[in-house]
């Protein structure tokens, strides 16, 4: 007579999905903390890397251009017709015409930076006038026809708003004249740079009277 292997008991059978169920249950917890824990260390690396965003990363971020009815109230009216709807400003009666001081001028519109005092000189026109942009990826320039004249207008590259013209009789080996209205800027002293969020342009300035 052959002896068969006798059946576990109910019990027994019951510890032993009970053990099996706990064991897959610490499995699973372990799984989870692990996940949680790496994406908590990711979002703190992220976190760290946006608290130490540069004031350059600052203001870039801040040059996106607003809409027609935040313009208005922003801008004077002076400014809106300017920007937005081509218009001139009268020659020796802006706010920089004849400004000497060193510094930045900026986008009225976006703050983006297009101009420093650097490349400022006096064309004798009533306008503020410029040898060259910051970079030549901050404008753009367009044909302009009207008035019955060809000229080419500039305009700012991230708020397409109006900055003025750029004409062939100016100083220096371009020979450029950037002839920009001051209602389409704003003027930033060197000594405010870095406290409006324009610090990298200090580098520009340093050993320069």
């Amino acid at each position: 007579m052959i002896n068969l292997p006798k059946r576990p008991e109910p019990r027994s059978r019951f510890l032993l999905v009970i053990c099996v169920m706990v064991l897959m249950g610490l499995i699973g917890a372990q799984t989870f903390l692990s996940r949680a824990g790496a994406q908590k260390q990711e979002e703190k690396k992220v976190e760290t890397t946006t608290s130490n965003a540069s004031p350059a990363a600052t203001s870039a971020a801040a040059t996106t251009k607003p809409s027609a009815e935040e313009l208005k109230k922003k801008l004077t009216p002076q400014q809106y017709r300017v920007t937005q709807e081509c218009g001139t400003e009268p020659p020796f009666n802006n706010a920089y015409w004849n400004n000497h001081a060193a510094g930045i001028y900026v986008d009225v519109v976006t703050g983006e930076a297009l101009f420093t005092s650097l490349d400022k000189f006096d064309s004798g026109s009533g306008w503020p006038s410029f040898t060259k942009p910051i970079t030549k990826e901050k404008v753009v320039e367009k044909s302009d026809r009207t008035l019955g004249m060809d000229r080419t207008e500039v305009r700012g590259a991230k708020s397409d708003a109006h900055l003025g013209h750029v004409f062939d009789d100016g100083p220096g080996p371009e020979k450029l004249r950037y002839c920009i209205n001051s209602a389409a800027l704003r003027f930033i002293p060197v000594e405010k740079l870095k406290e409006e969020g324009y610090g990298q342009f200090l580098p520009l300035f340093e050993g320069k009277k």
